[in-house]
């Protein structure tokens, strides 16, 4: 090699030649150049800003928190907001449809689509509801002979009497017998009997037809009082159906019954006899059963012991009157096919339990309304005066309403009330009837709108279930506050140090572990009563066993890391140790672990409440949830509302947990 060629042998064995240019070969790249460190363009930052910074790029952590925060929020302030009280009882706004906007709005309005309603017929309203509540043009009525029913009602009408026996021993004599009301017959009258018996239809599913007779019973004057009664078979046993007429006077003729009024009147009946089969419910149908006599002084006795509609005959309010036909233990009556009308509507139960209605106000209430301004009443002449029929008419004259405040809109009628107490003082009092506007009556200043609407105890569900919620968030941040200091420490102490003390203290906490939560909290309860402190008590008790198995598990993972051992080296104590190096890097897995501690209170507190054990005098989604479970299949609004709450609370903080994990996670500092 020389100083301008080089000269090596390649891969191929064959001999290679470089001409090296000392001059350009060998110059330096950077050669006549400034050299320096670069300025760092980035921004120093804390380990609390870059959690921050992680923790924002979580999205569905961030609208978890969003959500968490206004549900928090909402439960401090909607509580203080709102005016309708939740602590007392208010029976007469029970059960409340949601509503948010005015009634006819069709949606949200507080009405209710009703169908299927029993229709009164004699009034021309459904049953059981309050007229001024069907919302006008909204009420539809199916004709009659569209809708029947095998139960006896006041709304009901015809049909028929299904007489019945029950499957038992063909062999065995325990025929059904149906008896009539006794009457006294004086055969010089002609009496006739008209009955009509139904054909089972196809669509019968209460058995089949009976095989039955038709007997007359009776006993002559001069037998024994213990004698057998003589009966007579006015239709041997058979299955036909049809209307049969049978003449009553000609059968207790021919069977030696010549005098008049010779029969006992605790005898004479009707019978009707219907045999059992081993295999079906045999069943006989009574369209009617007319009585007629050819005296005309007997007719109110035969519309008694007649029945033309079996529904009033088995309520026993119409035809038979206080005659009364009876079973006996063999067997059974019921109603069959009789005609009903059902009729749907749109039900505004605001407008009954707050619109204008008749009532009646006391005096106190008169005076208030007076002392206001709102209206003139001359109740002082009423009061001093006799009170005679005019000084009532004059106290009605006087009324007069000065403003739309009043609650008191008419005066129809009064009444006084004068009494000596225990002191013997005289004491009066009066009352006035008229037409009311209620909800000014409650104190409203207008009508009001309850947004999810009340429950059985007239309670404003959105304030009754934010105010739930605020006792639940509370009852958790204690627990989880107090479980995770001490659970924080203990597990710190345990993982650290290690040996005999995480021995013993291992112990300790398998004991307490091995106890059922509900086990500790039902012992609290029966034995501190079942208040906040006794339930955030027991839920402590245990609760900081979870925080203290994950801080020692990070304990064992992080104590023998070599900035640890550094660290130790240059005399850091165990304090220093324990809360400036590991517990930073390990906060992260329990902070995620332990936020959950809060949704976990709520949800424990809850099934306490289901068996019962729930918080006294308090409300809490618990409570609510337990009071209201019973609710689910007619007003399930009021299960579903604070168990989306609930829900809602749950997933948040699950969702929340798990950003704060990436965020307080040391070994992601400075990554996107």
């Amino acid at each position: 090699m020389d100083n301008e060629k080089f000269t090596f042998v390649d891969g191929n064995h064959g001999d290679k030649t470089i001409t090296i240019d000392k001059e350009n070969d060998f110059k330096l790249v950077q050669d006549n150049k400034f050299i320096s460190d670069e300025k760092i363009k980035t921004k120093p930052t804390t380990f609390f800003k870059d959690a921050i910074k992680r923790f924002s790029k979580n999205k569905s952590s961030v609208v978890a928190a969003v959500i968490l925060g206004i549900l928090i929020l909402l439960a401090f302030v909607l509580p203080i907001t709102i005016p309708y009280n939740v602590d007392t009882v208010h029976p007469y706004e029970s059960y409340l449809p949601p509503k948010a906007f005015e009634s006819g709005t069709g949606w949200w309005d507080g009405t209710k689509e009703m169908t299927g309603i029993v229709y009164n017929p004699i009034d021309g309203y459904p049953a059981g509801y309050d007229v001024r509540g069907v919302v006008d043009g909204t009420m539809v009525v199916d004709p009659v002979g569209q809708d029947f029913t095998d139960a006896t009602s006041a709304y009901a009408s015809g049909g028929y009497v299904r007489y019945s026996i029950s499957k038992r021993d063909p062999l065995v004599n325990d025929n059904g017998v149906l008896t009539s009301p006794s009457y006294m017959y004086d055969v010089s009258n002609q009496y006739d009997v008209s009955i009509n018996v139904g054909d089972i239809p196809a669509s019968f599913t209460y058995g089949t037809q009976a095989e039955y007779e038709i007997l007359l019973s009776f006993r002559p004057i001069g037998s024994a009082e213990d004698a057998d009664a003589t009966t007579v078979v006015l239709k041997d046993f058979s299955t036909e159906t049809g209307t049969f007429s049978f003449d009553i006077t000609k059968a207790l003729k021919d069977n030696g019954v010549t005098e008049a009024l010779s029969i006992y009147s605790t005898d004479p009946s009707l019978k009707f006899v219907i045999k059992p089969t081993a295999e079906y419910t045999t069943n006989l149908l009574l369209k009617s059963i007319i009585f007629t006599s050819s005296n005309s002084s007997d007719s109110e006795d035969m519309t008694n012991l007649s029945f033309t509609d079996a529904n009033k005959m088995l309520l026993g309010n119409s035809d038979a009157g206080d005659y009364k036909w009876s079973e006996d233990e063999n067997s059974q009556l019921n109603l069959y096919h009789a005609d009903v009308q059902y009729c749907s509507f749109t039900y505004d139960k605001y407008e009954v339990v707050y619109g204008l209605q008749a009532s009646t106000v006391t005096g106190i209430d008169v005076d208030r309304y007076v002392a206001k301004g709102w209206m003139k009443l001359d109740t002082a002449t009423y009061i001093a005066s006799e009170r005679t029929a005019s000084d009532k008419q004059a106290l009605i004259d006087s009324f007069e309403m000065l403003s739309d405040e009043c609650p008191l809109r008419s005066v129809t009628d009064s009444r006084y009330l004068s009494y000596t107490d225990d002191t013997g003082t005289l004491v009066s009092s009066f009352t006035i009837s008229g037409t009311v506007s209620k909800y000014r009556y409650y104190g409203y200043s207008s009508m009001p709108k309850f947004w999810m609407g009340t429950d059985v105890n007239g309670k404003d569900m959105v304030k009754y279930t934010f105010s739930g919620l605020k006792t639940s968030l509370l009852l958790g941040l204690i627990t989880f506050i107090i479980c995770f200091i001490f659970g924080l420490l203990w597990g710190s102490i345990s993982g650290y140090f290690g040996g005999w003390t995480d021995l013993l203290m291992e112990r300790v906490t398998d004991i307490l572990s091995g106890l059922p939560w509900i086990v500790v909290m039902t012992l609290c309860i029966i034995h501190l009563g079942s208040n906040f402190q006794t339930f955030a008590l027991a839920l402590c008790l245990t609760g900081w066993i979870g925080t203290s198995a994950i801080t020692r598990t990070q304990f064992y993972r992080f104590k023998d890391r070599e900035y640890i051992l550094a660290a130790r080296t240059l005399g850091a104590s165990d304090i220093r140790l324990i809360f400036r190096h590991i517990l930073p890097n390990a906060v992260g897995t329990i902070i995620t672990s332990s936020v959950l501690m809060i949704p976990s209170v709520i949800f424990s507190e809850a099934t306490i409440s289901y068996l019962g054990l729930g918080l006294k005098n308090l409300s809490s989604l618990g409570v609510i949830l337990s009071t209201n479970q019973i609710e689910i299949q007619s007003d399930v609004h009021l299960i579903v509302f604070p168990s989306v709450i609930m829900a809602l609370i749950m997933i948040s903080f699950n969702l929340f947990g798990n950003g704060l994990r990436d965020a307080f996670n040391p070994s992601l500092k400075g990554q996107d």
